[in-house]
């Protein structure tokens, strides 16, 4: 009688230690080192409350042939989960899932626009933003950002380096944090194209002017296609020593969007004014999406030196070689807005 009493009594204790804790809706963080071993996994579970006895759970492990998948990591562990739960939690590595800081920069976007957006969405100050990309020396071991020269005629000097796409960043990120992503991401974009290298050289182009060109490109061109064309037309002006005379350069300059530039916008004297001066101007003027920096790099061939914009709402362009079919061009896309 006495025997079944200690036996009854043993099978009490084991199955009260091994049942879980008392359930509640408040997680317990847990964290898992690299390199922990079970056993001290099992004692740390016990420590913080997940489990009731450590010596049945390694009991437990051992006949399930358990533990040695156990991956580390912090979990949320919420009180009342059986042996099999924590088990295959641990298994899987559902750990805790950080805060994040997610933002989207849409390609084209001006530093200034970036800035306003990033402080609008509350990750960073936009005056702390536009102070930092001004100072390049900050991110020199980023290759692409030690090649840049100095130019006082720059309005901003990282302007066109911050590549635009969505970036999650740790919750907490601060603003230099998120310009060395950005600057990163610029980075690994160009070296992902093929033959990077030798297309520049064979272009006779730097990184800042294959930004330069780019960022023209994507303010100037609504449809994919016609990227490549543009961009054509862009080097043959530049090899025929003629002004480039494109409105998203005024517009960059003026610091705001204008539905419709005037003469005087087109007479202010400014380094960035293609209408006023010959070549590239002195730095890129909006974030290039990879799409135009290859246009860039690999421009179509054709003897165009003018576009205009149709005005039948496609947003495509009429190309011509000659000033006097550029006129009639004009002529037309105006009939077409009727």
């Amino acid at each position: 009688m006495v025997i079944l009493v200690v036996l009854a009594g043993s099978a009490l204790y084991v199955w009260q230690s091994t049942k879980p804790v008392t359930a509640s809706t408040e997680p317990v963080i847990f964290t898992i080192d690299k390199g922990t071993g079970t056993s001290q996994i099992a004692d740390n579970l016990e420590e913080n409350g997940i489990i009731r006895n450590s010596l049945f759970f390694k009991v437990y492990l051992k006949l399930n042939n358990e533990g040695a998948g156990f991956k580390a990591g912090t979990y949320a562990f919420v009180p009342g989960q059986s042996y099999k739960e924590i088990v295959t939690a641990l298994n899987n590595g559902d750990v805790q899932q950080e805060e994040t800081l997610k933002f989207t920069i849409p390609e084209g976007y001006t530093l200034k626009q970036m800035a306003e957006k990033l402080d609008t969405e509350g990750a960073t100050v936009k005056e702390l933003f536009m102070d930092i990309v001004n100072q390049p020396e900050l991110f020199s071991s980023i290759p692409i950002v030690a090649e840049i020269k100095d130019n006082t005629d720059y309005l901003f000097k990282l302007e066109g380096y911050l590549f635009p796409e969505t970036y999650e960043l740790a919750k907490g990120s601060t603003a230099e944090d998120i310009i060395v992503r950005m600057l990163t991401e610029m980075q690994e974009k160009l070296d992902s194209i093929p033959d990077f290298e030798a297309k520049l050289k064979a272009r006779g182009l730097t990184v800042h002017e294959l930004l330069t060109v780019a960022s023209l490109i994507e303010r100037e061109v609504v449809v994919p296609e016609e990227r490549p064309l543009v961009a054509s037309v862009i080097y043959n002006r530049l090899e025929s020593n003629m002004r480039l005379q494109i409105d998203a350069t005024v517009q960059y300059l003026l610091g705001k969007q204008k539905e419709r530039l005037l003469y005087k916008d087109l007479e202010v004297d400014s380094p960035y004014n293609t209408y006023r001066n010959t070549g590239l101007p002195p730095g890129p003027i909006a974030a290039p999406s990879l799409s135009s920096i290859e246009a860039a790099l690999s421009p179509e061939t054709s003897d165009y030196l003018f576009y205009v914009t149709k005005k039948d709402g496609s947003s495509e362009h009429l190309f011509a070689k000659t000033y006097e079919e550029h006129l009639k061009n004009i002529e037309k896309s105006k009939e077409s807005a009727e």
